[in-house]
């Protein structure tokens, strides 16, 4: 007995987004942990999954890659362009470290933030609220890189007057040589920034979907609200709104570097990530699973060796 045989009739079936095979899902999880980084047909030649025994591996690793792509652009003279996450977070903290220890500035760097919570309209709280993404990065990233920081001119937020701007913002500093590396993380409903996989259905074809650079109060899958009250808010659901703005794939997809993180592991063995994790290596790009199309890309996904599983019931 399990959610495949027992789903029609009850009050999930309709629930998860029209084009998810959860059979194919099934599969996916189905991997001994072991062959997590066998190589797939689609995986871009440059794509690489990092496993990382601890949390604390994986918040370095992750900051110092992040810290290594502002180092390398500072050298070469070149303009870099950072699409940013809000979670996962502990990244941040070893960037700063590694660039105050290199003695390295951020005048080269511009930030685009990918998200934003936000009312239907696209309405956003003021940027230093405490809920506000804008906030949670100053005082993450912004602010403890003190004089070595992005200038405030260059620091984008998805606001609804600034995130329409973000493609001609970064295709013109692409046209200047600049280099895109985007940051993320995976969502329970496998999402990139807030591009939920609903969003797939009010399209034609692939190619349309991948045009789609932005969307301003984005309605966010149930999933997506108590993936967000678990990891942020506490369990207060509540305290969740039900809608964000958030790049799309016309923006992430543009990458030339990507540098993703899994961490979504709790306590007591719990996580919530392990499904999300392996969809997105194993199913094959589909913009219903919008994360399945980041291994086609050149980086780095790091992530905790725990997610790997096995992913196998157990009583807690």
């Amino acid at each position: 007995m399990d959610l495949l045989s027992t789903i029609k009739g009850s009050l999930l079936e309709g629930f998860f987004p029209a084009g998810w095979d959860l059979a194919r899902f099934d599969e996916c999880c189905s991997n001994p942990p072991e062959s997590v980084l066998d190589r797939q047909p689609w995986w871009h030649k440059e794509f690489e999954p990092v496993p990382c025994e601890t949390l604390g591996d994986f918040d370095t690793k992750m900051g110092h890659e992040i810290a290594l792509e502002i180092l390398n652009a500072k050298y070469t003279e070149q303009k870099l362009a950072f699409i940013l996450p809000v979670g996962p977070m502990g990244m941040y903290k070893w960037a700063v470290y590694f660039l105050q220890e290199w003695g390295i500035d951020c005048k080269h760097v511009y930030g685009f933030n990918m998200d934003e919570w936000s009312d239907a309209a696209g309405n956003t709280l003021p940027g230093d609220s405490e809920g506000a993404f804008q906030n949670a990065m100053g005082q993450a990233f912004y602010g403890p890189l003190g004089k070595l920081t992005v200038p405030k001119s260059q620091r984008n937020f998805a606001t609804r007057k600034s995130l329409p701007k973000y493609a001609e913002k970064i295709a013109a500093l692409k046209a200047e040589g600049a280099r895109l590396v985007v940051v993320f993380g995976i969502g329970r409903v496998m999402h990139i920034a807030f591009w939920e996989p609903h969003f797939a259905a009010e399209f034609d074809c692939v190619d349309e979907w991948k045009e789609q650079t932005h969307r301003l109060g984005a309605r966010l899958h149930p999933l997506t609200i108590e993936q967000n009250a678990v990891t942020s808010f506490k369990s207060r659901t509540t305290l969740v709104p039900a809608n964000a703005n958030t790049i799309g794939p016309g923006l992430f997809l543009q990458a030339d570097k990507i540098i993703g993180g899994c961490d979504g592991s709790l306590s007591r063995g719990m996580q919530w990530q392990g499904l999300s994790f392996w969809v997105t290596l194993r199913y094959g790009p589909d913009p219903w699973v919008p994360s399945s199309f980041m291994p086609t890309l050149p980086g780095r996904l790091f992530f905790l060796q725990e997610l790997a599983g096995p992913l196998v019931a157990e009583c807690n």
